[in-house]
């Protein structure tokens, strides 16, 4: 499947970041009409949990000004892309249902540490992760649906993408040392992530499992 890129400018850094692209059968699921709906309520539930991450760690970690400061900014434009989201989903008639969370968040966690400032650094390098992965599939999907949902995913490049740099940049100026070892084991564990077969769809899934695999 050839995907025509939004910003090849803004999507470069994301793609050196990234161990690997969406695969085609995952953008295949996301642009089919049948899975329209569940697009949009994963996308909420992912802008709602992001700003959800930022205030915890406002609140967690108080001594940090450069943290508070993007994290505060973070928040406050995680949830302006989340209202836009239910906006699209009401003149759409699509009900903001209850969905299993995708196994993607969870996975990201397996091995973080567990001491300060190493976990911190962890958590604003996974942070990093799911930035820029939602940033490249916006960037897939938006040539491939209505011009409503083009436009709009359009709009969410640029945004996206500073919220992974700011993660990244963070993440760096906490660690005592340097954070490339962390980074390049977090794009190991999130390739597989991609890469591997889910049976549901959400908007951070691998491709789904075709037919009835055991």
């Amino acid at each position: 499947m050839t995907v025509p890129d939004c910003n090849n400018e803004l999507l470069e850094p994301i793609y050196q970041f990234l161990a690997c692209e969406t695969p085609d059968a995952w953008i295949e699921s996301a642009t089919a009409a049948e899975n329209l709906a569940e697009l949009l309520i994963d996308h909420a539930n992912c802008e709602k949990k992001a700003a959800s991450t930022a205030l915890n760690l406002m609140y967690r970690y108080v001594d940090n000004f450069e943290l508070l400061n993007k994290m505060s900014k973070l928040a406050r434009e995680e949830l302006r892309h989340f209202e836009q989201v239910i906006r699209i989903m009401k003149r759409r008639g699509i009900e903001y249902v209850q969905l299993s969370a995708s196994r993607y968040a969870g996975g990201m966690r397996e091995g973080m540490r567990t001491h300060e400032p190493e976990k911190l650094v962890d958590t604003l390098i996974i942070g990093a992760f799911i930035e820029a992965r939602s940033c490249e599939r916006f960037a897939k999907v938006a040539p491939l649906l209505d011009s409503e949902l083009d436009d709009f995913y359009r709009s969410l490049l640029k945004s996206e993408a500073r919220h992974f740099e700011d993660y990244l940049n963070l993440a760096q100026k906490i660690s005592p040392v340097d954070i490339d070892q962390r980074v390049a084991y977090y794009a190991s564990l999130e390739q597989r992530l991609i890469e591997s077969p889910d049976r549901e769809f959400r908007f951070h899934s691998g491709p789904m499992v075709v037919g009835d695999e055991s």
